[in-house]
């Protein structure tokens, strides 16, 4: 394992990407949504996907220079077609809309269509609430996620993001899979030779298993809700833009890298003002995070609230830098070296 600065990583992130050909709207928003997400610790869905990305402009699964459509169906309800662009690309694209809705009518949703893997949905749901807006965030994804009493998966790991600001800088922000775990972080497991710290996944009987070697699937969060949940998201993802859902959803890493994956996004974006103030609605959600943080805590143990734990690492990694599991270095390493990109390690 080793260190890079965040500094570093985002000028080796613009400048790889746009040796790929990426435009300057995907450029911005891929390097922002992969070195944000791996400051925060979301270690999953940051940085080590980067060679996959670079694979997928490359080979065509990706469109690094989209011409996006955009239709304007309702006051407050937007389509856009992504034209096979970079999901943080159409993401950042589609806030965009709904903010400039949710100024005028109060709130505004925009559902994707023809996009791709997104990463991390606190990317884009906290640009708009460090504007000032709560927003939610959706994404569907392949058939990962073991089936309420079933043998297999029919559900990805379908995301939930939430976030809402406060007096104090960084919003809250609640972003979750509805498995109990992300795909990607069980790969994370799986290439570091570690056995997961519970059964959290399945093999392929359907039958928890602790070996990422021999896991084929994921648990639900929750059980039923969990399974609930992620259907909830590829109905908004999946039926209401028009894309494949549930078992047709191309698989990230399995389909071929030429094949786009015509993957869906959902988002909505509210004024904090629609029944108080909006100073009121700051406030009030700083009161409640501090008597959260307040409450008693078990032994060893301290109340946070969603994102706590993310702000905190950021800070830490920030100062200390970024680490990187051996697989990525390596791929970083082979990187720098086939585009002539220095990349400083600490």
């Amino acid at each position: 394992m080793k260190k890079v600065s965040y500094d570093n990583l985002v000028q080796f992130h613009r400048a790889i990407l746009s040796k790929v050909g990426l435009d300057d709207q995907s450029l911005q928003s891929v390097t922002t949504g992969l070195c944000e997400t791996s400051l925060r610790g979301v270690d999953s869905h940051g940085v080590r996907l980067l060679p996959h990305y670079v694979r997928s402009a490359q080979s065509g699964r990706k469109n690094p220079t989209p011409n996006y459509r955009y239709t304007q169906t309702f006051p407050a309800v937007g389509h856009l077609d992504a034209d096979n662009a970079f999901g943080h690309a159409a993401g950042m694209k589609a806030i965009d809309h709904c903010i400039e809705m949710a100024e005028s009518f109060g709130l505004g949703a925009v559902g994707v269509s023809n996009s791709s893997h997104s990463g991390a949905m606190a990317s884009f749901a906290l640009k708009a609430a460090r504007q000032g807006y709560m927003a939610f965030a959706f994404t569907h994804a392949d058939a990962l996620q073991r089936s309420h009493g079933g043998k297999r998966a029919y559900f990805g790991t379908n995301p939930v993001c939430f976030a809402a600001p406060r007096e104090e800088k960084e919003p809250f922000c609640l972003d979750m899979a509805t498995s109990m775990i992300s795909w990607n972080k069980l790969l994370l497991y799986r290439s570091n030779n570690e056995m997961l710290p519970e059964a959290l996944a399945a093999d392929k009987d359907g039958h928890p298993t602790k070996d990422p070697q021999k896991a084929v699937c994921l648990l639900p969060a929750g059980s039923y809700k969990g399974f609930g949940l992620a259907a909830m998201v590829d109905i908004l993802c999946g039926v209401f833009t028009g894309m494949v859902f549930g078992r047709d959803i191309p698989a990230m890493f399995k389909a071929p890298m030429g094949q786009p994956r015509c993957l869906g996004q959902f988002y909505m974006v509210m004024r904090t003002d629609g029944c108080i103030d909006k100073a009121d609605f700051l406030r009030n959600m700083q009161q409640m995070t501090e008597e959260v943080r307040q409450e008693p805590a078990q032994e060893g143990q301290r109340v946070m609230l969603a994102g706590d734990p993310q702000e905190h690492e950021a800070r830490k990694r920030m100062q200390e830098g970024i680490p990187l599991d051996d697989t990525s270095v390596k791929s970083f390493e082979e990187l720098s070296k086939q585009f002539q990109v220095p990349l400083h390690w600490l």
